[in-house]
């Protein structure tokens, strides 16, 4: 098996792919299937990084709760050219929502409150949802965390993703009545930015605990996360803080046609100081060496356990009526019969991606701020389909 001869076939973190052996370096020519797919991306990845030419792109490639390569791309901030590292910090985006869940089932697991109860009766400022189809009392947690709850995808508030971050409880509540459902709960998958924003708010007045002290203290802290967060605060983490470019296009005033693209780091800029109510579905920065921490806690592959494994069993199971996604995670089965497990993330000026297969605990993350998305789901596909072959 795979997992018996990772530590022979370990790659060099942060620089020139390298396979190390007790006999030192092993020709191009002697890699494993498994190795040469992971040199063929590092390939690919920064032929296209370079030829993007704005913005940096961080990946890791991991079994379980060990490293098995990390690399940086391209620039995280162009302007005073600092290289990107595998510990440089980026946005999540709503990969944040992985986490959200997760403390959702923690505060289950503690009997604060349970996963098919109602959201009103621990938070009566729901039962202010604008209504229509149904009304909020028939909306459970797990309803939000499936996105099953039937709610729109944003609220219908000026305003409501913008404003400083210590002020994001107050946009939620001044949201819920401006949220309206779409399909009644419980009878489609429909993904809901707000629906996430208000089971984090929900968990925290149920818990009597600020939303982001529960995330650092049962989540970031316990996984030894150390570069996660939810507020830039020491200049430490603001110095490995990649800089978020934006693409805007640049069109011919005559013929509409595309002549060039501008590049602007300032609306991720200003999202820095807070981006309104998304915070519980958006608000984490971190780096792609404390995903892969992350995703080894739901592999139960993690020193520490956070949740139960019948906890970790359900958030990862599809969740009727949605046939893709489970608390928190999407899950995806494709036609070569590897099932993945992760998120995606994307805000002004940053993406990010999460997935990892439970069987072969295979999992890869990536940050990036270059248009140039790299394709780590085939990549983690390729990975385990090479792995299935060893067995």
């Amino acid at each position: 098996m795979f997992r018996h001869s990772v530590k022979c076939a370990r790659i060099a973190v942060a620089g020139i792919l390298c396979i190390v052996s007790t006999a030192g370096l092993v020709p191009a020519a002697q890699f494993t299937p498994f190795e040469a797919a992971i040199a063929a991306f590092d390939a690919e990845v920064a032929a296209a990084v370079a030829e993007d030419a704005a913005g940096c792109v961080t990946v890791v490639v991991f079994v379980g709760d060990e490293l098995i390569w990390a690399k940086g791309y391209g620039w995280a901030d162009m302007e005073n050219r600092i290289a990107a590292t595998p510990e440089t910090i980026g946005r999540i985006g709503s990969i944040s929502k992985s986490f959200t869940a997760v403390l959702m089932m923690q505060l289950i697991e503690r009997g604060v409150f349970g996963l098919d109860e109602p959201v009103v009766d621990g938070f009566p400022e729901f039962d202010s949802l604008a209504g229509g189809l149904a009304d909020a009392g028939s909306v459970t947690f797990r309803m939000l965390a499936s996105h099953t709850a039937g709610l729109i995808r944003e609220p219908e508030l000026q305003g409501a993703a913008s404003g400083p971050i210590y002020g994001w409880e107050d946009k939620i509540l001044e949201s819920i009545p401006n949220t309206r459902f779409q399909t009644a709960p419980g009878t489609e998958y429909s993904y809901s930015n707000i629906g996430y924003g208000i089971l984090g708010l929900a968990s925290s007045r149920v818990a009597g605990v600020p939303f982001m002290d529960l995330v650092t203290d049962l989540i970031f802290s316990p996984l030894g996360m150390s570069s996660s967060t939810f507020i830039v605060s020491t200049p430490q983490m603001a110095e490995r803080l990649s800089v978020g470019y934006s693409r805007r296009r640049i069109r011919d005033h005559e013929t509409g046609a595309v002549i060039g693209s501008e590049i602007s780091a300032e609306q991720a800029t200003r999202e820095h100081f807070g981006r309104g109510y998304k915070v519980p579905n958006g608000g984490i920065y971190s780096t792609v060496l404390d995903l892969a921490k992350f995703a080894a806690a739901m592999m139960g592959e993690s020193p520490v356990a956070i949740l139960a494994d019948e906890s970790r069993a359900e958030m990862l199971e599809p969740q009727a009526p949605a046939a893709g996604y489970g608390l928190g995670f999407m899950i995806r089965t494709r036609d070569d019969g590897v099932t993945t497990v992760g998120h995606g993330g994307s805000v002004a000026g940053y993406n990010a991606g999460l997935s990892f297969e439970l069987d072969s605990k295979i999992g890869v993350a990536m940050l990036r701020t270059t248009s140039y998305n790299p394709p780590i789901e085939s990549l983690l596909r390729t990975l385990v389909r090479h792995d299935r072959s060893r067995e």
